[in-house]
């Protein structure tokens, strides 16, 4: 399990993508849409095979499953960071040893893309949606198609009341995240071309 991409939602696209170039300094490039759950994206290529992704519903779309994926049917207020997403190989087995809130298998695609995620029935993930989405991609990686911008993760706090407990359910070994006991929420640092910047 490593650490894939980082969500940052909002009642609308434009909002989400506001509020990432706004704090961050730099563009987002097109995305798409995703027809199973009548939403849609835009992407930020980050160092290291990282992206970051603003997602939102598509008005225009009808979804296909719901409750949606990121608890985006209940998903109110200003835009932020609403989800990390963490890939691995496997995804069967990694779910049957995990809660089973952390979700079901979903098949999904995105033109060319092809992955498995898991979204639980309820579309809330786990330590109210701190756990990471789990995703298993069976086509190439998106990242490496976008665009550079000089912008890497150096750090992602997970905020959460039980801030230990979840950390003992995520085995990763990654200097990056750090989780900390306090109110729910994200909070991340980013190198910039503009300097060192957060986003929450």
């Amino acid at each position: 399990m490593e650490l894939d991409h980082l969500a940052v939602a909002g009642e609308t696209l434009e909002e989400a993508c506001a509020h990432v170039e706004e704090a961050l300094g730099v563009p987002m490039q097109p995305g798409g849409q995703h027809a199973v759950f009548a939403t849609h994206n835009r992407l930020l290529a980050l160092a290291d095979g990282l992206y970051l992704e603003a997602i939102a519903i598509d008005p225009a779309a009808e979804p296909q499953r719901q409750p949606r994926w990121f608890d985006l049917d209940r998903f109110s207020g200003g835009p932020r960071i609403s989800n990390w997403i963490c890939r691995c190989t496997d995804l069967p087995g990694h779910l049957a040893r995990l809660p089973v809130q952390a979700g079901g298998l979903v098949p999904l695609t995105r033109g060319d893309l092809k992955w498995d995620m898991a979204v639980p029935a309820d579309g809330i993930l786990p330590y109210d949606n701190l756990f990471p989405a789990l995703i298993e991609w069976h086509s190439p990686h998106p990242a490496p198609r976008l665009l550079q911008q000089g912008c890497a993760l150096r750090q992602l706090v997970i905020s959460h009341p039980q801030a230990e407990a979840l950390q003992q359910l995520v085995p990763m070994s990654d200097a990056r995240l750090l989780f900390e006991q306090g109110p729910a929420g994200f909070a991340a640092e980013f190198d910039t071309p503009h300097g060192r910047r957060s986003l929450g």
